[in-house]
């Protein structure tokens, strides 16, 4: 990733949790973190159980991501004629996020209120400063944090139904993606996308570019009622794994029987050197260590070598599209 596509990663994350930027520019963006964001990124469980215990308004911290730190040194070089601030290291970033500090700001911080002090983050006076880029800390940790809350959803289509008209009628679809795994010595991947119409049952691959085209939300539209499913979601996610068990099989699995006969050769070296290194050892520990190394060595090569098929679900999610969407007919 590029920083362009990191800067477009995280400030969709921003936006999605409702973060208020207070300052943006290219190579860096400088936001006053949602609760929500702020539970994600700054590892403060201890605030944040005070805070659900006493009811109290949270205090969010304020980070600086940088995505481009040449570019963001040279600019806040050429505006102030100094030397720009270093991002932080990543224990000075945990440290920033739990260590207690006065209240420089002189605000009516809750922290300070009760214990006299407030987090570091909460004075005005100091911005977390964090390096973004392809292959850093925070950048993982937002990698994660995306894949844990965003593996199953449920959206419903934007339907406009023109005012006075009778209410848009949604249905519901399961979508499931599969990574599915070829496996022996070598290895391919492959992603099926598919949806299933919890109605009638009908299967629609490469479902995920069919959502591409529709205007999604979290929240149900005005004017708009989910007609009752017919299909349980057990009985869904049933069909589409027999669905996908049959393509499975259709396909051309000489790569298998390859990967079968490498197999065979590979445990007909190993058992041609291990039995005669048997036959020559006569010590009864030596011989059963050597005995546990062959077993050992053997289990490797049919790990490594021996073909199968796995297949694991990336991602999950309850739709519920418009009965006239015209792309799912």
């Amino acid at each position: 990733m590029n920083p362009k596509e990191v800067q477009k990663f995280v400030m969709r994350y921003l936006e999605a949790t409702e973060c208020h930027v207070q300052e943006k520019s290219p190579s860096h963006v400088t936001v006053r973190l949602s609760p929500e964001a702020d539970r994600d990124l700054t590892n403060r469980p201890y605030y944040w159980s005070f805070v659900e215990r006493t009811g109290a308004p949270a205090e969010t911290m304020t980070l600086t991501f940088v995505f481009d730190p040449e570019a963001r040194a040279a600019a806040t070089a050429g505006a102030s004629g100094a030397p720009a601030p270093k991002p932080a290291t990543a224990a000075q970033q945990a440290a920033a996020s739990v260590a207690p500090q006065p209240n420089a700001g002189g605000g009516d911080s809750i922290l300070g209120r009760y214990f006299g002090f407030a987090p570091a983050a909460a004075s005005p006076g100091r911005i977390a400063y964090d390096e973004v880029t392809y292959g850093s800390r925070r950048l993982e940790q937002l990698f994660g944090v995306v894949r844990s809350k965003g593996r199953f959803v449920q959206m419903f289509e934007d339907v406009k139904a023109p005012r006075g008209a009778p209410p848009a009628v949604c249905h519901t679809w399961l979508a499931v993606n599969y990574k599915v795994e070829l496996c022996c010595d070598m290895k391919r991947d492959e992603l099926h996308s598919l949806g299933i119409s919890l109605m009638t049952g009908e299967i629609v691959e490469e479902f995920g570019e069919t959502l591409a085209g529709l205007s999604l939300t979290p929240r149900l539209p005005s004017n708009t009622l989910v007609q009752r499913p017919v299909w349980s979601i057990p009985r869904a996610v049933a069909a589409l794994e027999h669905y996908l068990d049959r393509e499975l099989r259709n396909y051309n699995h000489d790569w298998a029987l390859d990967a079968k006969a490498r197999l065979d050769d590979e445990l007909a070296r190993v058992d041609a050197y291990y039995e005669e290194l048997l036959r020559g050892l006569e010590d009864p520990e030596q011989r059963a260590a050597a005995e546990a190394q062959y077993e050992a060595r053997k289990r490797e090569i049919e790990w490594q070598y021996a073909p199968r098929v796995t297949a694991n679900v990336v991602s999950a999610g309850v739709f519920h599209l418009g009965s006239d969407t015209p792309v799912l007919h």
